[in-house]
């Protein structure tokens, strides 16, 4: 990787994301939109944590209530999966559908446990991502 020229590595990692299933190919079409260096794909990833984080807060607040209002869980459930499918978050797309079905059967255990597992893939991927903004930087 070291011979590599700043773009080849950043592309060379983002491939090594998709290989490894937290992006899908819905991501090669925002680095196609990149090639001219101008902090797209950047301002995409920056947005795309923000709005994350935003709604994975609100979701732990919604699920943390004695009564949980599972209609307004569903809906943050569909924006993060809706945002997911945008950048190409695979993972965490497929996490937010097995999270839609705890929210249509009212289960706040299951609503909970998808949560989490839907935190973890948003925590495995914005750390990549990290990585992949600094190798964005480079080029």
């Amino acid at each position: 990787m070291a011979s590599m020229n700043p773009k080849e590595r950043r592309d060379a990692f983002a491939d090594s994301m998709i290989a490894e299933g937290l992006l899908d190919q819905q991501f090669n079409q925002l680095l196609m939109l990149e090639e001219d260096g101008g902090g797209f794909l950047v301002e995409v990833i920056k947005l795309f944590c923000d709005d994350s984080e935003r709604m994975i807060s609100e979701l732990s607040s919604l699920i943390d209530q004695p009564v949980v209002d599972f209609q307004k869980v569903g809906s943050f459930v569909h924006q993060l999966k809706g945002s997911s499918s945008s950048i190409g978050a695979h993972n965490i797309m497929v996490a937010c559908m097995h999270f839609r079905q705890f929210c249509e059967q009212n289960d706040k255990q299951g609503c909970f446990r998808a949560l989490n597992a839907v935190k973890n893939e948003y925590y495995r991927l914005q750390a990549k991502f990290n990585i992949l903004v600094q190798l964005s930087r480079e080029c």
